[in-house]
């Protein structure tokens, strides 16, 4: 490869990386009076970024390139990719982007707080007019979404995406209506407080049984958990912590550290290359759902952990058993807000917004229908009456920044993780008596040969595919979710 891409390569990469630490440190130790300063540094580095991405010698870098094995050829696809996607938006559309994206937060913001949708109404307007320009730009076969989509799942696109969250929706809800109609478990948390420093000091505990190696990377806390960093030796995790709500620290932290764990598993041979990113969001989701969901609120996983975490908080926990707390962190009940629902639930909000989404870039839902398109489908899928905005459309801030097609990649991450867990499972014998012995490292092993150490050398569901012999469905999760709800509530 031409020392002068290879080069430039790495130069993004290391800006990445910088703005990657800058935007951890504003969520968790920036003062309160250098937010400006920082929202000028970002903005130069990001600038620096663009501005060496879209320079016309790295076109021609890219065009002379002759790599010379396979991952030489996924660096120069992947960097060629990017530069392509980055050359066809006029910087114009770029700067008037950003202007309404600013506006738009507080816009929302301010329409939240009076629970007003008409507020933040035109702001959306401008935003889907933006993003269908952006997409008409970048490309598509007739289908705008795709554009949008490939900015956080390359290679998916809406013929491959609706037929399975189409079916997705269809077998969820007979299962959410047959666990409603059971006896709810009891609340085991209700009226107790849990001290946050024990909590932080089981986290810490978690995520050192993980194998997360913390001279490679840290946690902190922060209002909303997040993984960050620079890359493969430097990964910062987030945890949030609240007296009154222990799981949230507990399993903030499992999922960011699933998270973590594929940052902290690239190929060392591939550092500040564009090959040790993983392929995708949903991909890098599945590995958090996997650790948070299917292995962190497993009976193995808490057959060990449980009787260290209760004696954290003997008295609190007096009386609890490993049963009543597994029916409590698999608590199913349907929910208004996204971020809380379980896993039987959760994806059913990701089929309303994808639903949405896809009309709002087709043109066929204005955003002045927006509000009630969406009370109407809570209505059919969760089967809830919204009273407000604030538990309605105005509940999530994707939409404030324009990122039309990011939510479908939750639901990716919960299907891929099903797949990989039901394979591991058969490849990797004795796997639940090592987990249920605290013996996590078999599960980061498998994961670090089979997806991590691959890098982005494939898109997301060709790995899956190689991974587990099979592309993208929902049986996999389904089948887990009949089978682990089944016993928890007899359906």
């Amino acid at each position: 490869m031409n020392t002068d891409l290879f080069t430039r390569m790495q130069e993004l990469r290391d800006l990445a990386g910088v703005i990657g630490l800058a935007s951890w440190d504003q969520e968790t130790y920036l003062p309160k009076k250098a937010e400006a300063g920082r929202a000028a540094q970002l903005a130069t580095l990001q600038g620096l970024y663009h501005e060496r991405l879209t320079d016309p010698r790295l076109g021609d870098w890219l065009g002379d390139a002759k790599p010379k094995d396979d991952d030489e050829k996924a660096m120069v696809r992947i960097l060629g990719k990017e530069r392509d996607r980055a050359v066809k938006i006029p910087q114009s559309l770029v700067k008037e982007l950003a202007e309404a994206q600013s506006h738009a937060l507080s816009a929302w913001r301010d329409a939240r707080e009076k629970k007003d949708f008409a507020l933040f109404r035109p702001h959306v307007q401008k935003l889907l007019e933006l993003r269908r320009a952006m997409a008409d730009a970048w490309g598509h076969d007739g289908e705008r979404y795709d554009a949008l989509l490939e900015n956080y799942e390359p290679g998916m696109r809406v013929k491959r995406l609706s037929p399975v969250l189409s079916g997705l929706r269809t077998k969820l809800v007979p299962i959410v209506n047959a666990i409603d109609a059971k006896p709810p478990p009891k609340r085991i948390f209700e009226g107790k407080k849990f001290d946050p420093d024990a909590q932080w000091k089981f986290t810490m505990s978690l995520l050192e049984a993980m194998g997360f190696d913390l001279d490679a990377g840290r946690q902190d806390k922060s209002t909303h958990p997040f993984t960050g960093g620079t890359g493969l030796y430097d990964v910062r995790l987030t945890t949030r912590l609240f007296p009154d709500l222990p799981l949230s620290s507990v399993f903030s932290t499992i999922h960011e550290g699933g998270h973590g764990l594929y940052e902290q598993g690239f190929d060392p041979k591939h550092v500040r290359t564009t090959v040790a990113q993983a392929p995708s969001m949903g991909l890098h989701e599945s590995q958090s759902r996997l650790w948070e969901n299917v292995i962190g609120r497993g009976r193995a996983f808490w057959s060990h952990f449980f009787p260290k975490y209760a004696a954290l908080f003997p008295s609190q926990l007096s009386g609890v058993s490993v049963d009543d707390f597994l029916r409590e962190v698999n608590r199913v009940e349907r929910s208004f807000i996204r971020v809380e629902a379980d896993e039987v639930t959760y994806n059913l909000h990701i089929v309303l917004r994808y639903e949405l989404e896809l009309e709002l870039i087709r043109g066929n839902l204005q955003a002045a229908d927006l509000e009630a398109a969406w009370n109407q489908k809570t209505k059919d899928l969760l089967g809830l009456e919204v009273k407000n905005v604030g538990q309605g459309v105005l509940q999530d801030i994707h939409w404030a920044y324009g990122e039309f097609g990011y939510f479908p990649t939750y639901a990716l991450g919960n299907l891929y993780a099903a797949s990989l867990w039901k394979t591991m499972s058969r490849e990797v014998s004795g796997l639940e008596k090592s987990i249920s012995d605290g013996e996590l490292a078999p599960v980061k092993r498998w994961l670090r040969e089979k997806v991590h150490g691959e890098g982005f050398r494939f898109d997301a569901e060709a790995l899956v595919t190689r991974v587990t012999g099979q592309g993208l469905t929902d049986d996999d999760f389904i089948a887990y979710l009949k089978m682990k709800y089944g016993a928890l509530y007899g359906i």
